[in-house]
């Protein structure tokens, strides 16, 4: 088992709903990543539903979370032949911290159509890359990021101003990605915003869509995080995930705060 497997692991409650542990190695600052997070309820609910793999995944972030215990209620919405529906919520000392929203299948028997109006970017393979973004995050301790063009801003340079990173991304201990772990993969690369503001102190997500489309091959994931609009604090931010055989393996989408530091 690898880290984050053992770190996302979910144990059946008598009650029918499940407890984590939120556990030190995912953290920015001193709150766990709203993507390993989503990582744990994403976990419980493959466990409760007939369906084990997220389709679409959408959490809502009320409060911030913290190390130790946490309760995850699962409640079945709706289920098909090919789908389940579900809603979750994650608790900390009886408060809410997340709410989610999701739909689940098995991407194995997933059979259809593709087309794509973008192409998948060309990037220097992984090995070729230097270790990018903040090293010295806790975070990064589990997690392995190699970004790849304009990241002056991380060495103290002026930020591009393009609203946008790409670079590849895998769990530090080499283990393979999966569906679950994907919906880490999207919140864990740098805020786009530090590409036009540089580095701000904090970013807190309020909505994270993660939309898994395949099972990744194993190997690094690739990947593009970028804005197109930041409006009175708040700015978008949509993410493309290809695994290492050129597959699209998922999409996302958050929504956060931009807190600039307040002036003397």
């Amino acid at each position: 088992m690898g880290a984050f497997d053992h770190d996302t692991a979910v144990t059946l409650q008598q009650d029918g709903n499940w407890a984590a542990e939120l556990r030190e190695g995912w953290r920015i600052g001193l709150v766990p990543n709203g993507g390993y997070v989503l990582s744990i309820i994403g976990r419980a609910l493959s466990e409760a539903l007939p369906h084990p793999d997220p389709l679409v995944i959408n959490a809502f972030y009320l409060a911030p979370t913290e190390l130790g215990r946490a309760d995850i209620r699962v409640e079945p919405l709706r289920s098909s032949k090919n789908t389940s529906h579900a809603s979750a919520r994650l608790y900390q000392g009886g408060d809410i911290k997340v709410q989610v929203t999701a739909a689940y299948t098995d991407l194995d028997s997933q059979r259809g159509e593709s087309w794509s109006g973008r192409e998948r970017p060309e990037f220097p393979d992984f090995d070729s890359c230097d270790a990018g973004g903040d090293s010295k995050l806790e975070f990064r301790r589990n997690v392995d990021l190699r970004l790849i063009g304009d990241t002056r801003v991380f060495s103290g340079g002026d930020p591009s101003g393009r609203g946008e990173f790409q670079g590849w991304i895998r769990h530090a201990d080499g283990s393979d990605p999966d569906p679950i772990g994907l919906l880490m993969f999207a919140d864990a690369f740098p805020p786009p915003a530090f590409s036009v503001y540089g580095l701000l102190g904090w970013v807190p997500t309020l909505e994270l869509t993660v939309q898994v489309r395949a099972r990744p091959a194993p190997g690094p994931v690739q990947a593009r995080l970028y804005t197109r609009h930041i409006t009175n604090g708040v700015v978008e931010e949509d993410g493309e995930y290809w695994d290492s055989e050129g597959q699209l393996v998922a999409i996302s989408r958050q929504s956060a705060k931009i807190r600039l530091p307040k002036a003397n």
